[in-house]
């Protein structure tokens, strides 16, 4: 019996262990398809399991398919379990054991009445400590008389087995069951049975636990991220209409002018592009808004690129630049009277691609600072906090200023060029 809890343990931990199988097992919904793969799953190792039972001298607790259909059947279904039962059976009734085709079949219908009488939670939940089951049993009978289905779980179970135990007493040869001469051996065995199959439900109710965590947390990320989009968004448009609106009156072509680039820059905000984009789209995009602000400020201000050609096609977040630029400008060189450049950098070092913003404007605040965690403006923390959410800590953000000499905004993340999931 204690082989059997063990051989039963490692299965459920290997089957855990593929991506195929936890999608098809926690799925609440799936085609026939998927269920004959997930079927596939535990029929081909647990039939060849009752084959080696049958050839290979001592080493009973090979066979688990008694454990086996009760899960189908509590997972899948009565049709399937009884289906899982049949295919079960084929070792046992070429080795003369006539009865395990019947009553794997009975098993099986009955499990998964079982598992359609039980709630689906109930099922995941059932624990194999017998002692706490009973302990919680007694609990709840004592506060409200009521049926208790995990413990009628346990008891159909327990039942079954000593079901099977019955008729291996009576008809020797013709159906497999642990050999127990002891009443109290018996009643072990019987109660061996429902701790095997709360084994495996707790293994993969663990893992469905930790799945349903890392699903809210990326659920969470994603929420966070969408805010943050939506923060930044009304920030730049509410900045760029102040521009135009500056030159309506003195220049009204060249707010008109503008206003197409801005119309342009609003479409590629409402274009679906995801989380990242390439870089040579959001360089793209800083052009139309940088177009827009050369517009307002004339000749005092100057923008210089430094591209590395093979950083283009790397993906980076979207609307990454523009806030940083838009910080360049308004609290680096608008207050500067003589105006000044933004230059931005980019360049690709190993697996890492490296970007920079900087200014030769009026810096930030009075004495020489390195900032990592916070900016001036709204841009840089929500470029920073973007970065957080996408990265982790496999992204490196750094503000570095100096009064009367400019801001540095450096930025380096993992080079990536196809379109990566949420860390």
């Amino acid at each position: 019996m204690l082989v059997k809890l063990g051989v039963v343990a490692s299965l459920a931990s290997i089957l855990a262990r593929g991506a195929t199988f936890r999608r098809l097992i926690f799925a609440d919904h799936r085609r026939r398809s998927q269920t004959l793969a997930l079927l596939a799953f535990f029929l081909v190792p647990l039939t060849l399991g009752v084959w080696i039972r049958i050839t290979v001298p001592n080493f009973l607790a090979a066979d688990i398919s008694f454990e086996a259909i009760i899960l189908l059947g509590l997972l899948i279904g009565p049709g399937w379990a009884a289906l899982g039962g049949v295919v079960l059976s084929i070792p046992a009734v070429a080795h003369h054991e006539l009865l395990a085709l019947p009553f794997d079949v009975a098993l099986g219908l009955l499990s998964g009445w079982l598992g359609r009488f039980v709630e689906r939670e109930e099922v995941w939940g059932f624990t194999p400590f017998i002692d706490l089951s009973l302990w919680r049993w007694v609990r709840r009978i004592l506060r409200r008389p009521r049926l208790d289905r995990q413990f009628s779980m346990l008891f159909a179970i327990a039942l079954a087995e000593a079901c099977r135990i019955w008729l291996a007493h009576e008809f020797p040869q013709r159906i497999f069951a642990l050999n127990a001469e002891s009443p109290w051996l018996r009643a072990l065995v019987c109660l061996s049975a429902p701790i095997t199959v709360g084994i495996a439900l707790k293994v993969w109710n663990a893992l469905r636990l930790e799945m349903s965590l890392e699903e809210q947390k990326r659920l969470l990320l994603e929420a966070r991220l969408d805010a943050l989009q939506r923060q930044i968004n009304p920030h730049f448009l509410f900045n760029t209409l102040n521009s135009i609106a500056a030159l309506v009156r003195s220049k009204p072509e060249l707010a008109r002018d503008m206003t197409v680039k801005l119309a342009n820059i609003l479409r590629a905000l409402l274009k679906d592009h995801g989380s990242y984009v390439p870089l040579r789209e959001e360089l793209k995009f800083t052009d139309d808004y940088l177009a827009i602000e050369v517009v307002r400020f004339g000749e005092k201000l100057r923008v210089e690129k430094e591209i590395d050609p093979d950083t283009l096609s790397v993906l980076v977040p979207s609307i990454l630049l523009q806030p940083l630029i838009e910080n360049s400008i308004k609290h680096g060189l608008e207050p500067r009277i003589n105006g000044g450049t933004v230059t931005v950098r980019s360049k690709l070092m190993g697996d890492r691609v490296h970007i920079e913003v900087a200014d030769d404007g009026v810096g930030i605040g009075d004495r020489p600072t390195t900032r990592r965690s916070s900016g001036a403006g709204i841009g840089i923390k929500n470029v920073q906090e973007r970065l957080e959410v996408l990265y982790g800590d496999r992204a490196h953000f750094e503000v570095v200023s100096n009064p009367g000499r400019g801001t540095l905004v450096t930025i380096e993340v993992p080079a990536i060029r196809t379109e990566p999931k949420l860390s």
